[in-house]
């Protein structure tokens, strides 16, 4: 059983309020920098409503709906790499691994060439629409996986999803030559990881998914922390694995397709939050999934920051950035995998 003494939860507690904190600073600095400078007194004085019109503009318009933007889709793909993670037991979990990301893609550059122009549907589809390519993808892989007999081997699961991921971005690239170019610079921007969803709609749109999803996983964690234990054993405490396999699945797929669909497909961030936030408090999901939300909020902010910083005005998007620390991370981490 998890290891719950006294003085790792203190050390969870300390450690998840340092990550609070570098995630504030991380909010300051980004906030302040960018093609126009903002001092401290200068972002106070906006704050407070005393600014000029272009430090209002600057502020409210442009960098914190993105800023939003950026925390939210990082904290959704971490717990939803976090669920994929201990549900198939598998460390090499990942929506964007796995292929859930590429399916919300797919339906997302659907819904962009259909129904761009009806504005008051377009925002508040969007989610709903991606979740639904996000779970055919995930049925797909699922199909393709399973062996009678052995079900849906950790390492196969990689495999499939990697292919589908794969077939599933032909698709769009095929869907691409059809586009006119206005919604081909969006699909471009999109596949690159670039944060497109920079208006408050977006942020409304998105902050439901997270704010009412995320708890619910939370609230999970005992059931986590079982199905991490073998099957017969779980089963043996009490836990109905198929049906809370298939919720906690479901949860994810809605938290992945949500978050990408107004962030970009953004891979690797649910493989190295979780990943950095067991290392640091251990596997009790009590402690390590609020960790883990939280070091995604700064992974996807941090890479969108500094792309918008290092190549301004037209960025480097944090999808690239992320993909550069990632890649080589998943590498590894397949070269530790048994039986390879």
């Amino acid at each position: 059983m998890m290891d719950v003494r006294p003085e790792i939860i203190r050390k969870t507690r300390w450690i998840l309020l340092g990550a609070l904190l570098v995630l504030i600073a991380l909010f300051v600095t980004s906030v302040a920098t960018g093609s126009v400078s903002l001092s401290p007194s200068q972002l106070w004085r906006t704050v407070l409503g005393q600014g000029t019109m272009k430090e209002n503009l600057v502020l409210f318009e442009f960098r914190l709906p993105r800023i939003m933007i950026s925390m939210l889709a990082g904290a959704g793909l971490a717990v939803a790499g976090s669920i994929l993670q201990s549900v198939t037991r598998n460390p090499l979990a990942d929506p964007g691994i796995l292929g859930i990301n590429a399916g919300a893609g797919l339906s997302v550059v659907l819904f962009v060439m259909f129904f761009r122009a009806d504005h008051s549907l377009f925002q508040f589809g969007l989610p709903f629409f991606a979740l639904t390519g996000g779970l055919g993808a995930a049925l797909l892989i699922h199909v393709f996986a399973w062996r009678k007999g052995e079900g849906a081997e950790p390492n196969r699961l990689v495999l499939v999803g990697v292919g589908i991921a794969a077939a599933l971005n032909g698709a769009v690239l095929l869907l691409s030559i059809r586009m006119d170019p206005e919604d081909y610079d969006f699909f471009a921007n999109w596949l690159a990881g670039r944060i497109w969803g920079d208006d408050w709609p977006y942020v409304v749109a998105l902050l439901p998914w997270i704010v009412l999803l995320v708890p619910v996983v939370f609230a999970k964690s005992r059931v986590l922390n079982v199905l991490n234990l073998h099957e017969h054993v779980s089963v043996g405490l009490g836990v109905r694995v198929k049906r809370e396999r298939f919720i906690l699945i479901f949860l994810a797929v809605a938290l992945a397709s949500s978050s990408v669909s107004v962030s970009g497909g953004i891979p690797f961030v649910g493989l190295l939050a979780p990943h950095m936030a067991r290392s640091l408090v251990g596997p009790r999901h009590q402690g390590f999934l609020p960790l883990a939300a939280v070091l995604g909020a700064i992974l996807v902010l941090a890479a969108d920051t500094t792309g918008r910083v290092l190549l301004d005005p037209s960025g480097i998007p944090a999808g690239i950035i992320v993909t550069l620390i990632g890649a080589p991370y998943f590498m590894w981490l397949m070269a530790r995998q048994p039986g390879r």
